[in-house]
């Protein structure tokens, strides 16, 4: 071997160490970057000639070492993880917040709660029943009677408010995922293009993966990697991003409540319009998200389905229809069989419903004065109150309106209290993935110094190296065969 070759050795070292002390600061200076993916360089050993030269043999040694690449220290399996559980946490999550505020707009139990307003209208009918000769008592039951159906009212609109809320949350996370799909897209084109001039994309690979694990969040996405290094982001099994393509989503279905919960009451029944996602550039083809939070949430605008198991919003719409269903066939079955104290006349129905609306917003006292308050048995007398009584007592009445809003309150607590434990689970499952990859993925200072000494180390040794053969080859060519010496 050439004595000229030990000082291409020595510089291979001093260019090598010099690389991974770069990329060692490149880790330090983005300890704390949010989504920064450390890196490592992987030294590779140079080997020896295989055609020596004119007047060199080779010994076997080799000619030094070289920078191999520069691998991004990421884990794939952990990656996948997180975003598999993203995906379930925010569907989870999505149902526990509208659960919440469904059960937060019932506002039960409370003094202003429809339980007590229900209490305080059979309390009104009793007093009515014994005193069915005050027209005071008659009034204030009246009043009470608007106060039941302002809050059935009430309970329905919040629902719809919800409801609309919902969806309109909907379509502006559907153009969050479409214009984080073009980022991934265009991301795709960038780092395929440096990787075939011969660079390295990492940081750009870096910002990718955070975009991915948002869209996990959003619409449940998984990856398929691509041998050139690109990514497909897949939702419902279809490719949302394939290379440098992205295809947009879009809403469509029901654009009102009255559109999802439908209409039970028409000629023939108007079933309820669901919402769904679908491909902009084929609307009729369901995106079939099966995660994410839009996946949620449309979970919370699905119509009713029959069974009680259909969308959160337009299931509760369809309970407040059934009580104010409920509350005025019973009372108005009595009531009409009733004749009125003063005059004897029918009493008729006490409740009735406004036409084309659904049965909780058109729930009104038929009854606008006091007088046609009937709460007497036919031939009872003017001081009878018996049917009032009978009246008052639906309040304990198996399969009365107390009973059916009881259960209606009972199984909306179970359930929020079920969809929040599942999504509080879910969460801990979802932080646990992050912690494991943030372990895998973030940069360790100490462990960084410690390297960079070891390069710093290195390189002082190849520099040393390199002075030690300057010095050789000076003697041999400056101080070898002077003459008088």
């Amino acid at each position: 071997m050439s004595t000229f070759s030990g000082l291409g050795t020595a510089l291979s070292s001093l260019i090598a160490q010099r690389q991974a002390l770069d990329v060692a600061g490149q880790n330090i200076a983005n300890a704390n970057t949010v989504g920064y993916t450390r890196q490592r360089a992987t030294l590779a050993a140079l080997p020896a000639a295989t055609v020596p030269s004119m007047f060199s043999t080779s010994d076997g040694t080799g000619e030094g070492t070289r920078v191999s690449g520069i691998d991004r220290l990421a884990d794939v399996f952990l990656d996948a993880r997180l975003r598999t559980q993203t995906s379930g946490a925010s569907y989870l999550s999505a149902r526990a917040e509208a659960y919440a505020a469904l059960e937060t707009s019932v506002g039960e139990p409370a003094t202003t709660g429809l339980s007590s307003q229900l209490s305080t209208f059979w309390g009104a009918w009793h007093d009515v029943a014994n005193t069915p000769d005050k027209g005071s008592a008659k009034a204030v039951l009246l009043e009470d009677a608007r106060a039941v159906v302002d809050r059935i009212g009430t309970l329905y609109s919040a629902a719809r408010t919800q409801w609309t809320q919902a969806r309109s949350s909907t379509v502006a996370l559907v153009d969050q995922v479409n214009t984080t799909a073009a980022s991934v897209a265009d991301l795709n084109g960038r780092i395929l293009s440096i990787t075939n001039s011969g660079g390295t994309a990492h940081e750009l690979a870096d910002q990718r993966d955070q975009l991915v694990t948002s869209l996990s969040s959003l619409a449940g996405a998984a990856i398929s990697v691509r041998p050139d290094g690109q990514v497909d982001v897949l939702v419902g099994g279809n490719a949302l991003v394939s290379g440098n393509r992205a295809q947009a989503l879009a809403v469509q279905g029901a654009t009102s409540f009255a559109q999802a919960t439908g209409d039970s009451t028409a000629v023939p029944p108007v079933d309820g319009q669901a919402v769904t996602v679908v491909w902009a550039a084929h609307p009729t083809r369901s995106a079939g998200l099966d995660g994410g939070r839009v996946a949620g949430l449309l979970s919370t605008l699905a119509p009713t389905d029959g069974a009680g198991t259909g969308g959160i919003l337009t299931e509760a719409a369809a309970r407040y229809d059934a009580l104010a269903t409920t509350i005025a066939t019973q009372v108005n079955a009595l009531h009409s069989g009733a004749v009125t104290s003063g005059t004897g006349t029918p009493g008729g129905d006490f409740f009735t419903f406004a036409a084309g609306r659904p049965p909780a917003l058109g729930l009104t006292v038929a009854v606008t004065d006091p007088s046609g308050v009937a709460v007497a048995a036919p031939g009872g007398g003017a001081l009878d109150g018996s049917v009032g009584d009978k009246i008052a007592q639906l309040a304990t009445a198996a399969g009365g309106p107390d009973s059916t809003w009881s259960t209606t309150v009972v199984e909306l607590g179970v359930r929020t209290a079920s969809a929040g434990s599942r999504a509080k689970v879910a969460e801990s499952a979802r932080a646990t993935a992050a912690a494991q990859q943030l372990a895998q993925a973030s940069v360790d200072t100490d462990e960084e110094t410690v390297n960079m000494l070891a390069y710093q180390r290195a390189y002082e040794g190849a520099a040393r190296v390199l002075t030690a053969i300057d010095q050789m080859l000076d003697t041999l060519i400056n101080r070898t065969g002077l003459v008088g010496r």
